[in-house]
């Protein structure tokens, strides 16, 4: 589907822009708004949200899938999230008005673009399982069942602070 979606915008030219984002910069940072849609050419991302100086991620990026800030695409409004390359990471972008036209245009990329809400959706709902969950151990096998890509992509200490344990006790889960 998402394949789908990146050849249609593909063949139309609807790319605003391609950019690349060093290591540890970041795309967007907490209190802005930003309703673009990137597709992430090469590298990764992290999306999070900073509490009392402590970063909680949320969500990862990488390659060949679209990020954005969800709430300020959808609203419009500033967002309290932070999206940081984890590598050097090239993304092409479209604008939120670019893309809503393209799939309001064309019933089979709608009903595309909202099977991919679902399924976000969806994962959402298995994150909030995850973040209750007690046990390290059920986390880690739960997020490696669910996203394998996830531990080919993302360094093991952004993982770890994912899900909520130290790289140490990470480490550990990994080896066992």
């Amino acid at each position: 589907m998402i394949h789908e979606l990146y050849k249609r915008i593909e063949e139309q030219g609807l790319w605003d822009k391609t950019i690349t984002i060093e290591r540890n910069a970041y795309l967007k940072i907490a209190g802005t708004i930003d309703t673009n849609l990137f597709y992430i050419v090469s590298g990764s991302l992290k999306i999070s949200i900073i509490d009392e100086a402590e970063e909680h991620i949320i969500r990862f990026g990488y390659k060949n899938n679209f990020i954005t800030a969800l709430d300020s695409f959808i609203t419009g409004e500033p967002s309290e999230f932070y999206i940081q390359a984890i590598k050097k990471t090239q993304l092409k972008v479209i604008s939120k008005e670019r893309y809503l036209k393209l799939i309001n245009e064309n019933q089979e990329l709608k009903i595309i673009w909202d099977l991919l809400l679902q399924q976000l959706l969806l994962q959402q709902i298995e994150r909030e399982k995850d973040i209750l969950i007690t046990s390290p151990q059920k986390r880690y096998h739960r997020v490696l069942l669910r996203s394998p890509q996830l531990f080919q992509e993302i360094p093991s200490k952004h993982i770890a602070s994912y899900l909520r344990m130290s790289p140490e006790t990470f480490s550990r889960l990994k080896r066992s």
